[in-house]
């Protein structure tokens, strides 16, 4: 799983939360009237969290990220927090799990085993949200560079993609403003990149009912980015 060290978080938190800020709503929607607990994967700065605690739901969020939990209690003090993977953490019984941000291909682990633990510890009908990397994000082999900034902090991303290893490798130097002047930091985040088709077919194996859409309330992501929802067999058997 990513670092996203203290500036990371705090430039993630204050300029990337376009996502999970139209994630949010939508999910709300889908799980309708609160009925367990919804478990928030890679909560991030608690953008979801917070929508998912205002709308009644008993939340537990996970972050594999200290700085980012940080910034997850102040947003939704009233959720649950737990500083672990999504790829580690032991998944209570639940009415619904959550994944905004790509957090499912922060691993070149096969998804096979999260799957089957998402299917042990949703109840029957119960809801897997999640969106991922797919191939075709950049032109393979070619490095596209990028750069944003805010009122206290910039950020230069270089992102390749290898097709032949199905892997995201994003170089991100960070800045931000201390005192007079600034701080510089370094970090690597790596990315599987999933096939809808494969990830739907994993799915089902495990015991769900799969859906595939390209955004979360009727938009399209950029290419290689889709959004999956599963609903667990409501077998007793998974």
């Amino acid at each position: 799983m990513p670092d996203y060290a203290e500036d990371l978080a705090h430039i993630h938190a204050s300029g990337f939360t376009a996502l999970a800020e139209v994630a949010a709503p939508r999910i709300v929607a889908l799980l309708g009237q609160p009925h367990g607990l919804v478990v928030d994967l890679g909560c991030g700065g608690g953008v979801t969290t917070r929508a998912l605690v205002e709308a009644g739901h008993e939340v537990l969020a996970v972050d594999s990220s200290a700085p980012m939990l940080q910034l997850a209690r102040r947003a939704a003090p009233r959720a649950h927090f737990m500083h672990a993977s999504a790829f580690d953490v032991e998944l209570p019984e639940c009415a619904a799990i959550v994944a905004v941000g790509e957090v499912l291909s922060y691993s070149e682990r096969s998804l096979d085993p999260f799957f089957q633990r998402a299917a042990r510890a949703l109840k029957p009908g119960g809801l897997l949200v999640a969106d991922l990397a797919g191939p075709g994000r950049v032109p393979d082999g070619c490095a596209m560079r990028t750069w944003f900034e805010g009122e206290d902090w910039a950020i230069l991303v270089e992102t390749v993609e290898d097709a032949d290893s199905a892997l995201l490798t994003r170089r991100m130097a960070t800045f931000r403003r201390s005192g007079d002047g600034w701080r510089r930091g370094e970090e690597t985040h790596r990315q599987r990149l999933h096939r809808p088709s494969d990830v739907a077919r994993r799915l089902r194996r495990a015991g769900f009912r799969v859906r595939i859409r390209r955004g979360y309330a009727g938009e399209r992501f950029a290419p290689g980015h889709f959004v999956v929802l599963a609903n667990r067999s409501r077998s007793d058997r998974v």
